[in-house]
């Protein structure tokens, strides 16, 4: 029995980068000898143990079959007499399929160290097109590792495509493409994530709602670079510089989704986007299992980012539904992260990237007079239910319009 630390914590302790996992290739061992030494098995497909101490994952090596299409169509062979080179001949790219002894020395049968160096990712032989998921997981690990200049080998972009003109990526199941998608959300570019997708064919069948933007155009005189998809991924990249949270990069993705279904008679005008746009937001978030946090900022960033772009043309009683409507009031955590996402669709358009953006702060300032404004003294006067919240609603229209926000000169964004 040899254990092999391998693939992803190689890779990136040969980079330089944190080792945060770590994943280890049991040789020579058969499911009884490892739960007699403690092991506890967790694997469904395939022998998958957690150690007895440090809870990491020891799989025994194994070869695989592809049997039927999609993700679980392949049988795998566990038996005790697979090596370790075959183990990592079955891996995606050449950059994971390295392994590493337990005295420090490197196993790399496929030229793994050289494509790192190299910066290159690079498939480990042809059947790299056996499984959909690898797409995804090319596509996100370019998103990560985009600081260091990663490009995809030519001959595995092919595959990629071969992956899609297959029809194995209609097979993949929603929750595996959501999971790849936010972790691509929370890399240094996600953008690099969905290009990807899109120059592989893959896009129209994993996120048809952003295929279609591409080719629809918008008025040049607000979008100098017209093209709906590009200045969704103009808004991606802005929304990527200003927040950490995955949540405003999704909602900055699915911002103008509703552009995408606009009536051609009325083009490039996109009048009534917003609502369309909500109805394909609540659509994705159902088809791919997306989370109610991102699909909730995402609605309200589709409907209300017009809003917020002409907030110093808005009479106060508007300022005031705009707040209610992102629920400043009983949610004021919820605050930035919508600004953040809308901020990012101002900038996300050519020549408008280093722009200031006032509006933000004039609702910031919005939301924090109408917040000031206590119940406390209509109660005193004896306001109860209607009449209440009818004087506290024109309090909160007051204390908006003492702020003249309509007297203000700013940055005016579509």
């Amino acid at each position: 029995m040899e254990t092999f630390l391998v693939g992803g914590a190689v890779r990136d302790r040969l980079l330089g980068r944190p080792v945060h996992e770590r994943d280890y290739v049991v040789v020579g061992a058969t499911p009884e000898e490892m739960e007699a030494r403690g092991f506890r098995p967790v694997g469904r497909d395939f022998p998958v143990f957690l150690h007895p101490r440090t809870h990491e994952e020891y799989a025994l090596a194994r070869t695989e079959r592809k049997t039927a299409r999609g993700y679980h169509g392949f049988a795998f062979n566990a038996a005790p007499e697979v090596t370790l080179e075959e183990d990592l001949a079955r891996r995606d790219l050449t950059i994971n399929a390295m392994a590493e002894s337990g005295d420090g020395r490197l196993i790399d049968p496929f030229g793994g160290r050289r494509d790192l160096e190299a910066r290159v990712l690079r498939h480990v032989s042809p059947a790299f097109a056996e499984d959909p998921v690898r797409l995804l997981r090319v596509a996100r690990l370019a998103a990560q590792l985009s600081p260091f200049g990663f490009t995809i080998a030519s001959e595995t972009h092919d595959l990629m495509r071969e992956l899609v003109a297959s029809g194995e990526v209609d097979a993949l199941v929603p929750e595996r493409v959501w999971a790849e998608c936010e972790k691509a959300l929370a890399s240094p570019a996600p953008v690099r994530f969905f290009e990807i997708l899109r120059s592989t064919g893959a896009m129209p069948a994993l996120f048809p709602e952003v295929a279609q933007l591409f080719g629809v155009p918008q008025p040049p005189r607000h979008h100098p670079e017209v093209d709906t998809g590009i200045h969704t991924f103009m808004v991606l990249e802005q929304a990527t510089r200003l927040s950490p949270a995955p949540e405003v990069r999704f909602a900055a993705l699915a911002h103008d989704l509703g552009k995408g279904n606009t009536p051609s008679e009325i083009l490039p005008g996109h009048h009534g986007h917003e609502e369309r746009g909500v109805t394909l937001i609540r659509d994705l978030a159902q088809r791919l299992r997306i989370p109610k946090r991102y699909r909730d900022l995402a609605i309200k960033v589709a409907r209300y980012h017009g809003l917020v772009h002409r907030v110093f043309e808005l009479r106060p009683k508007t300022v005031l539904k705009l707040l209610e409507g992102v629920d400043s009031l009983r949610r004021p955590e919820g605050l930035e992260p919508f600004l953040a996402a809308v901020e990012a669709d101002f900038r996300g358009r050519a020549g408008f990237e280093a722009r200031s953006y006032p509006q933000a702060d004039a609702v910031r300032r919005a939301s924090r007079a109408v917040a000031a404004v206590s119940p406390e003294p209509l109660l005193a006067k004896g306001l109860r239910g209607e009449a209440l919240g009818e004087a506290l609603r024109r309090a909160r229209i007051a204390a908006i319009a003492a702020l003249g926000l309509q007297q203000e000169s700013g940055a005016r964004g579509t």
